[in-house]
């Protein structure tokens, strides 16, 4: 089983910035991306959760977005997912720490990353555009 000193030893072959914010959960920067990334040593499982942006306040309807992230989660998200967290749009991810190794969890930030970067013109415009008291 993958360890918290496993763990922090991708990060540093990564080449990646970090800092453990709590016992076991990293906040992790890469120098290219400016989304950080939070990965927390949780045994059984490694869950990753990437931040996309505030959801705004104010009551708008958000029927095309939310539609447009169940489609993402369906056919762009190959192993992670978005969801809703206490009015943040999120992106995670959630892996068995048994048998997990370095090309697996770089895999899995990188396509995290890179799920977020394609996907947030489009979601940034669908949230502009929802019409409020809908």
């Amino acid at each position: 089983m993958l360890t918290r000193e496993d763990l922090e030893s991708f990060l540093i072959r990564m080449d990646l910035e970090y800092e453990e914010i709590a016992e076991g959960m990293y906040l992790v920067r890469s120098r290219e991306e400016k989304l950080p990334i939070v990965v927390h040593h949780s045994p059984p499982l490694l869950i990753l959760r990437l931040k996309v942006m505030d959801l705004p306040e104010g009551g708008g309807s958000h029927e095309a977005l939310f539609r447009t992230l169940l489609e993402l989660n369906a056919t762009d998200v190959v192993h992670g997912a978005y969801g809703l967290e206490e009015g943040e749009l999120v992106l995670g991810l959630s892996m068995q720490l048994e048998g997990l190794d370095y090309t697996e969890f770089q895999a899995s930030l990188e396509s995290l990353h890179m799920a977020a970067s394609e996907h947030m013109a489009q979601i940034k415009s669908l949230v502009s555009s929802a019409p409020v008291g809908g």
